[in-house]
């Protein structure tokens, strides 16, 4: 097969026919500075013409080999002046070589080779230099509106570089602020650091600041919401770099920046994780997730996805949900098994037809009910799905030799106040009495709310303001645990290879968030002003309901593991009979007792666990 032509760009090659030009003009140019601007000597003028074809042989050759018409004019760089100077040493070395085994340098000074080099450097660096000049020349003109750069490090640096050349963008960079005493006083292209980021009010009123750019692409939580605060006492617009991987790419840019979110403000410290342990954990694997259409759950599949398991198996009671779940793994992953699953895992013959058919390896159980005050009335509903449902898929697990089962817990499993929190709880103990009488690791991960999931606070605040407002806040001391989704996940997975069996994982959630600041925040990232614009109204807490949440019982002996984020405990003792025959009173009741008795009985369950727990533990 005729390997395609390579298409050399015209324009190129006026800059190969410059070079060639430019070739003997140094050449016989060094011969008349060799002798100090005057008459070349007949006899080292005939030498000189006469080996003139043999130097700009050797020296286009050596050009080209070495890359000198890879870049183009118009951005030459510090980059391109390295490469040039490298090809002329290496094209003048070659000359002056290929002239001693021909001439053996007879009427050829030897200065003529220094004086060569110094002025095809001139020639070839001058001249692209200067065409750099004159097309960036009318692009370096203020535009109509002043930007304000935060932070004057590397991305600061790429972000004025690129408002500078990008002349239609409207925004011209007037100055920094930055943090570090040092910078204050220099100058980036031309643009002074002014002051620190404190006084980011006072410069964007003195210098008539239009827009505030963001560029610390790894600032902390706390930083970014001080320097968001800082903005908005400044009344002037913000915008916000991507993260750093961004900057390490290469990729900074003025169309890179984006309009600030509540995860920016809320963000973490980027986990890393063991993803080689993960996938060794994981790949080539048949692995089972259910709830695999929810916020954990379709974030679960997707990170599963990129380790390369045998096979993945979506659990779903959402038929739109497992839908659109294996439409997208589908797409990005055309040669990954996937078995779509539409059921209840509360169905013993769905749920022993897969386990029994496909004999999954791990279990990543993400399907529950959640929301807490729907919950309070419909406990029979929550019983069934979230602990029955759990008993369920467990108990199959075992049957059928899974080798690991993780059930995806919550903060409000933790001195439940809720019938959502106690199902969960219950659902703990479950998997720890079940570890201890099996082949299969239970393993349990607890964590707080993340951001963004359906159902959250957060959707409903933006619908909120969207609609005008009020924002509706429960009480104005209210906290709780953030973390995003995919960190909970990645976390999930890392902890799916640490745990031995039976023990309960507790993700580390950062400090508390004030419900209260969410909504101040994100009304004012919407452009408005919370009290004025969009009044934020208290509405008292809801049933079962709490001010703040745990993450895990006082008397749970925290441990660390091999993983920074991530803790553990072996929990509580478990007494398997009495365990087992308050299981089947809940089932009994789930088939004709009322809402209130269920879950009075549920409440006796989770109470009288604690009590056998703490009257061990005191004798």
């Amino acid at each position: 097969m005729a390997r395609p032509r390579t298409r050399f760009p015209i324009g190129r090659w006026a800059v190969v026919a410059h070079d060639l030009l430019v070739i003997p003009v140094a050449w016989l140019g060094a011969y008349w500075l060799r002798f100090n601007l005057g008459p070349v000597p007949h006899v080292f003028l005939r030498q000189s013409v006469y080996l003139l074809p043999v130097v700009l042989a050797v020296q286009g050759l050596v050009f080209w080999n070495m890359g000198l018409y890879r870049g183009i004019w118009r951005f030459a760089s510090v980059p391109d002046l390295l490469r040039i100077f490298k090809a002329i040493v290496a094209g003048t070395a070659g000359s002056a070589l290929v002239l001693f085994l021909l001439a053996r340098l007879v009427d050829v000074p030897r200065s003529a080779f220094v004086l060569d080099g110094l002025l095809l450097m001139v020639f070839l660096g001058g001249p692209r230099f200067f065409y750099r000049f004159l097309k960036d020349r009318n692009l370096y003109q203020p535009a109509e509106k002043k930007a304000l750069i935060v932070g004057a490090g590397r991305a600061g640096e790429m972000l004025v570089r690129d408002l500078l050349r990008g002349g239609d963008v409207g925004y011209w960079p007037v100055a920094f602020v930055d943090d570090n005493p040092r910078r204050v006083g220099q100058e980036i292209h031309g643009v002074p650091v002014v002051a620190d980021c404190d006084q980011l009010p006072d410069v964007a009123e003195r210098l008539e600041i239009d827009i505030v750019f963001i560029a610390i692409t790894e600032a902390k939580a706390r930083t970014m919401r001080r320097l968001i605060e800082l903005c908005e006492r400044a009344g002037r617009p913000f915008r916000i770099l991507p993260g750093l991987q961004n900057v390490v790419d290469g990729q900074v840019n003025i169309q890179e920046l984006r309009e600030v979110n509540i995860e920016d403000l809320l963000g973490r410290e980027p986990v890393l994780l063991d993803w080689q342990e993960i996938a060794h954990g994981i790949g080539d694997k048949t692995v089972l997730v259910t709830g695999a259409g929810g916020s954990i759950g379709s974030e679960l599949c997707r990170q599963i996805a990129k380790l390369g398991p045998r096979s993945l198996l979506l659990f779903e009671r959402s038929e739109f949900n497992l839908y659109s779940i294996e439409l997208e793994l589908r797409r990005d992953y055309p040669n990954l098994f996937l078995l779509p699953i539409l059921g209840d895992v509360g169905d013993g013959l769905l749920v022993d037809r897969v386990l029994g058919g496909h004999r999954p390896d791990v279990i990543f159980h993400a399907a529950a009910y959640k929301h807490v005050p729907l919950l309070e009335g419909q406990s029979r509903s929550a019983v069934v799905n979230n602990v029955l449902g759990t008993e369920t898929l467990a108990a199959a697990a075992d049957r059928f030799g899974c080798g690991i089962f993780l059930l995806i817990s919550t903060d409000k499993a933790v001195n439940p106040s809720n019938v959502m929190g106690a199902t969960k709880r219950a659902a703990e103990i479950l998997c720890q009495e079940m570890n201890a009488r099996s082949k299969t690791r239970f393993l349990t991960v607890r964590f707080g709310n993340v951001l963004g999931s359906a159902g959250s606070v957060i959707p409903l605040f933006k619908a909120q303001i969207a609609s005008g407002g009020p924002v509706t806040v429960t009480h104005r001391d209210i906290t709780r645990y953030f973390m995003t989704i995919p960190e909970a996940c990645g976390l999930i997975l890392q902890a799916s290879v640490i745990g031995r069996g039976g023990e309960i994982f507790v993700l580390d959630m950062g400090e508390p968030v004030r419900i209260s600041y969410l909504a101040e925040q994100l009304i004012l990232l919407s452009g408005k002003r919370p009290g004025q614009d969009i009044e934020i109204t208290y509405t008292g807490l809801r049933p079962g309901e709490k001010l703040y949440e745990e993450l895990f019982y006082p008397d749970e002996a925290l441990q660390p593991t091999g993983h920074a984020k991530i803790r553990q405990t072996s929990g509580t003792p478990v007494d398997t009979t009495d365990f087992s025959k308050q299981l089947n009173a809940l089932r009994d009741l789930c088939s004709h007792a009322n809402e209130e008795t269920l879950a009075a009985a549920l409440r006796d369950m989770i109470s009288g666990e604690r009590v056998c727990s703490q009257s061990s533990a005191s004798g």
